[in-house]
């Protein structure tokens, strides 16, 4: 695949991880929207093939935390917040163990 159809991709690929990350707050996605559009028109006139796979690499990893690390938030009161997590919030879940094993 080439480097502009990998650009492109990533571009698509964040749009739909805003867009299931900042469900229902309009706020909160048209500032992603405006920030992810921001940041592929300021480096939009790179050709370096190194520096174009750094981006593209930087993409990749904020993509990832968005997905796996952002928890929504409603206010339901005054001082009460409600979190609503995403399937794939929970997917690395390791129960505590009370009684570690010993080491050998």
């Amino acid at each position: 695949m080439g480097q502009a159809a990998k650009v492109l991709q990533l571009f698509k690929t964040l749009h739909r991880t805003r867009q299931q990350v900042f469900k229902n707050d309009a706020r909160a996605l048209e500032a992603a929207r405006i920030k992810i559009n921001e940041e592929f028109k300021c480096n939009k006139t790179e050709t370096s093939p190194k520096k174009i796979e750094e981006l593209i690499k930087i993409g990749s990893d904020v993509e990832l935390i968005l997905r796996t690390s952002v928890i929504q938030g409603i206010h339901t009161d005054h001082n009460t917040l409600k979190l609503v997590p995403r399937k794939d919030l929970l997917i690395e879940n390791v129960p505590y163990c009370d009684a570690p094993t010993q080491k050998q």
